[in-house]
């Protein structure tokens, strides 16, 4: 009985674990000397502080290609995406605003999105990411049911709205 108890224990304190990491949380990157965001992050935490501030001003900036619009609102229903960035990345501060601004246009449920922060290192503190190969950031990883169906690295072959709508046709 001791046995059964200490196991149910030991799986709710894993369980409590996994679902507690902190969003949004900041640390002094070592290696870019700067603090930044590490580890999941929101849209919300992305709007805030330094990174906040370029971010605002590229969104506001951006002017989206309407050509691919409304093929990217037909075609997205079903798609999850993955944003990998990291807020000390130039890369990251142009084009995260810009991918921003292009769902906000195609009205994109912002629950399929998922946001990790990286460091100099591009590793995200306590969320484990070595299985998704990242090499440059950011880096957007486009889903369907599960399944990888493509990446933007860095920067689009053409333009954002053209390669997602690309991707997922």
């Amino acid at each position: 009985m001791k046995t059964t108890i200490w196991f149910i224990v030991l799986l709710l304190t894993i369980g409590t674990n996994a679902y507690t990491q902190e969003t949004n949380k900041k640390i002094m990157d070592p290696v870019h000397e700067d603090e930044i965001l590490i580890g999941h992050c929101t849209l919300d935490g992305l709007m805030e502080g330094e990174f906040g501030e370029i971010f605002n001003e590229e969104y506001a900036q951006y002017e989206v290609d309407m050509q691919y619009i409304n093929e990217i609102a037909t075609l997205s229903r079903d798609a999850e995406i993955l944003i990998v960035l990291g807020t000390w990345c130039h890369d990251s501060q142009e084009q995260v605003p810009r991918f921003y601004r292009v769902l906000e246009t195609v009205k994109y449920p912002q629950d399929l999105v998922s946001v990790i922060c990286v460091d100099g290192n591009k590793t995200a503190g306590e969320v484990d990411i070595s299985d998704l190969d990242i090499v440059k950031v950011p880096t957007f990883i486009f889903y369907r049911n599960g399944e990888e169906i493509g990446r933007i690295i860095e920067t689009p072959e053409n333009t954002l709205e053209q390669d997602i709508s690309e991707m997922l046709n």
